[in-house]
């Protein structure tokens, strides 16, 4: 059996740019779509990392349970406050879905 390597990898070897590493410590890749004439930032979270923490999607005004990987996406120009949880196949499909979500009137708002 060969000794463990404590050293990290040089840049090159790994694949991954010092821009990524932040998104791997969190279990997914960031890349940058574009979408109502803005830039976004969009992280894909692996289930792994978001448990214990439960997010409202705002595309289908659901919870996204524990543990279920999912999509941050933020405006580039924002900060971390405007960051919002997407369920992966609302965000995918955030240009057919209406603007408005309608609500019962005994549903909480969040």
């Amino acid at each position: 059996m060969s000794p463990r390597r404590n050293r990290p990898k040089a840049a090159g070897e790994s694949g991954r740019s010092a821009g990524d590493d932040s998104a791997g410590r969190y279990g997914g890749w960031q890349s940058t779509e574009s979408w109502q004439g803005e830039e976004w930032s969009v992280r894909h979270v692996a289930g792994a990392s978001a448990q214990g923490k439960t997010y409202r999607c705002p595309g289908c005004d659901q919870l996204i349970p524990s543990g279920v990987p999912h999509v941050v996406a933020w405006p580039e120009h924002s900060g971390v406050d405007d960051r919002r949880h997407w369920h992966k196949a609302c965000w995918n499909a955030k240009d057919r879905r209406t603007t408005r979500v309608q609500r019962s009137r005994s549903a909480p708002r969040f």
